[in-house]
């Protein structure tokens, strides 16, 4: 199991004596973290990709299908055991954001908006899973995180705006893009604490198999009778979907989140409009201009910043002279 199994998300402050660097170099949670992020970061052009030959509720729907039945085979292979009473209540927040919630209604925004636009949204999300992680996981981050954290929302924001209508140009999609955020930062908080306790490629797997029988509901409901006309194109980014983006990546962000502290990794994902942006240039043909490049700098900037930031340490209690 990770090493802050059971933490409050505190244990860094413990080590006063390790410096900023080597607790950054060295903080496997932020790696963990990272790899995750890079995989999720496909998931806005593949999307867009998939819906230009596939219906919306079904991209968002049955990938979660094929993504239980991996978990499924992979629960049963290792003979994992059960999740105990309270345990599948907290797995039931956990398929509502990141199973149900998030792929369905990014799929359905995506039909209609650019994968550049979406981005602009979806760099809130960061600052939205930190402030679950502070009040669920009762982590203290610094002044200075919230300085930075927020610094780095409003890049993102800005960064991704510039390409494409911006966000002053708000209608339905982008009602849709931020009650993504909302369900996914839900989903990130609680799963990242859950992780501690079930390990995190268990605890997304429970939630795929937890929420498998709804998407396979959806998943009929979508397909109305229709054969799928999609090309190969499509077909391949929605396995992407399915295996990475709904399964894989989640075995990385999961163990970075159980590790923690949360609200410090969460901030990794202020890097992942930078790199949509990106893959959205080289898949989907979107080419980057200056401002792109000084953007993407000052988010990760920011980001980096901000992972660097300590949990501010309590304060300690000094006894009076004389007793």
């Amino acid at each position: 199991m990770p090493s802050g199994r059971g933490s409050s998300g505190q244990g860094p402050s413990r080590h006063p004596g390790r410096s900023g660097d080597r607790g950054l170099l060295r903080h496997p949670g932020l790696w963990w973290g990272l790899l995750g992020v890079t995989a999720f970061s496909f998931t806005l052009p593949f999307t867009r990709i998939a819906a230009a030959g596939l219906p919306a509720l079904f991209i968002g729907s049955a990938r979660a299908v094929v993504a239980a039945v991996l978990a499924a085979c992979a629960l049963a292979l290792t003979r994992q055991r059960l999740p105990r009473g309270a345990q599948w209540l907290r797995l039931a927040v956990v398929a509502a954001g990141v199973v149900v919630g998030f792929p369905v209604l990014t799929s359905y925004a995506l039909t209609t908006v650019p994968a550049s636009h979406a981005a602009v949204v979806i760099g809130l999300l960061p600052a939205a899973t930190a402030v679950l992680a502070v009040f669920r996981g009762k982590e203290r981050p610094a002044r200075s995180f919230w300085v930075f954290s927020a610094l780095g929302a409003v890049c993102a924001v800005a960064f991704a705006s510039v390409q494409g209508d911006g966000i002053a140009t708000l209608h339905w999609a982008d009602a849709l893009l931020f009650a993504a955020v909302l369900a996914a930062a839900a989903g990130y908080a609680e799963g990242g604490l859950l992780a501690r306790e079930l390990g995190s490629w268990q605890t997304v797997s429970w939630a795929l198999v937890l929420a498998a029988p709804l998407m396979t509901v959806l998943t009929i409901v979508s397909l109305d009778g229709r054969v799928l006309q999609a090309g190969p194109e499509q077909w391949w980014a929605f396995a992407y979907l399915a295996v990475v983006s709904m399964f894989l990546g989640f075995f990385a962000w999961y163990r970075g989140l159980a590790i923690g502290p949360m609200a410090q990794v969460s901030q990794i994902q202020l890097t992942q409009p930078v790199m949509s942006i990106l893959w959205a240039a080289l898949l989907l043909g979107e080419r980057p201009g200056i401002p792109t490049l000084l953007g993407g700098v000052a988010v990760i900037l920011c980001a980096t910043l901000a992972v660097r930031t300590r949990l501010a340490p309590a304060t300690p209690v000094t006894p009076a002279k004389g007793h």
